[in-house]
């Protein structure tokens, strides 16, 4: 098992035309290369002679009875006796022959290798328009910005990677998310990720492609949001916070008139929607951001930083009883008044109700969710 330095994992649902070319490319590149490898192909279910042919041809064939991509390449890899591993599909779209540089871009020292088919060429017919002008540029470009990554092609099936950096991804997708899921997850890990272009040829099926459009997309786009909080929460939750600040600050005195537009009652009880609402999509997101840094310890984040260096439970309390505790003081001081002179008009003090009333909400949200966030926070991460 020690001398096996590349492993070729290949998922394989119904591929009987072509697994045979992919094992033995696979073996071929192995002898160019000088290299000792293997072939795992993990058998995803096949009702055709794709595990006998590939068995036949040298492979090593591991069964997967739970349908998905994701799920076949988990067993696969884990199943892998090299210290590399390329995946790739089993259709003959990539190039087996070709693993060449991702071997060597992880002798290089880089923990992951994604392919690029943009720039290594996608031949006529290999890839629906759909996804080479829209789907795949939006998302490879969302999963840029979202974890900082510099990979032009997010979801190429064909890439290479050390198996102890698979077991710092930490991945668990079954679907075709899978791919932007071990990307994700070796940028929160600190990987460092590389890639070298590859071509995409036609595949050389003769049944539908396992793909679809809408339903994968949506899957990539759905676990790139979910595991990058401060584009889902933090940074609206701060605008939103930010603007119903502002309105409860300027009609804090009463109306006021700006540009000639009357900005009066129903202004202030927009800001204090959005205020709330505000502060609790970023309560939200600092709540992820936990959960992260515990799923992944070398997560670099500003927020991680500040809430497991400087919170405790004791700060959350303490900052949310005075919010609350300066609320209920303002309207306490609103009441006696109102009290003292039961005749006067109270107009003037409405606004300021508001503004307090929102202050004793935020407050008691501060209270409660500090407890939440001192549970999901272990206790060795807590400073003080």
């Amino acid at each position: 098992m020690d001398e096996v330095l590349v492993s070729a994992v290949i998922p394989c649902l119904d591929e009987e035309r072509t697994i045979g070319i992919c094992v033995e490319k696979a073996l071929g590149s192995f002898r160019a290369l000088g290299v000792a490898g293997e072939v795992v192909v993990v058998d995803n279910g096949s009702t055709d002679r794709s595990a006998e042919i590939a068995a036949q041809l040298g492979a090593r064939v591991v069964p997967e009875p739970v349908k998905g991509y994701g799920a076949a390449l988990r067993t696969g890899i884990e199943s892998a006796r090299g210290r590399i591993v390329v995946i790739g599909d089993g259709d003959d779209s990539y190039d087996w022959a070709a693993i060449a540089p991702f071997v060597r871009k992880i002798q290089e020292g880089y923990d992951l290798v994604v392919g690029n088919r943009f720039k290594g060429g996608i031949l006529p017919g290999a890839m629906p328009p759909l996804h080479r002008y829209l789907g795949n540029p939006v998302l490879s470009a969302i999963t840029r910005f979202a974890f900082g990554v510099k990979i032009g092609d997010v979801h190429c099936g064909m890439r290479a990677f050390t198996r102890e950096a698979f077991g710092r991804m930490r991945t668990g997708t079954p679907g075709m998310e899978f791919a932007t899921e071990m990307v994700a997850n070796a940028a929160h890990q600190g990987l460092r990720i590389g890639e070298v272009p590859t071509r995409l040829y036609p595949d050389k099926r003769n049944r539908p492609p396992h793909l679809r459009t809408f339903r994968d997309g949506w899957r990539h786009l759905r676990f790139i949001l979910t595991h990058a909080p401060d584009y889902l929460y933090l940074g609206p939750g701060a605008l939103l916070l930010a603007a119903g600040l502002l309105l409860q600050f300027a009609l804090a005195g009463g109306p006021v008139e700006i540009g000639g537009m009357h900005l009066g009652i129903h202004y202030l009880a927009l800001g204090a929607m959005l205020a709330l609402v505000g502060f609790n999509v970023i309560n939200l997101g600092v709540l992820a951001k936990a959960v992260m840094a515990q799923r992944y310890p070398a997560l670099k984040s500003r927020t991680v930083r500040l809430v497991t260096g400087r919170y405790t439970l004791e700060v959350g309390l303490i900052a949310g009883a005075l919010l609350m505790l300066t609320g209920l003081v303002i309207d306490a001081a609103i009441l006696v008044n109102r009290l003292a002179n039961p005749g006067q008009a109270m107009e003037g003090t409405v606004h300021l109700a508001f503004v307090a009333t929102t202050m004793v909400v935020l407050g008691l949200n501060l209270l409660f969710s500090a407890f939440l966030l001192a549970m999901v926070i272990s206790p060795r991460d807590e400073r003080g």
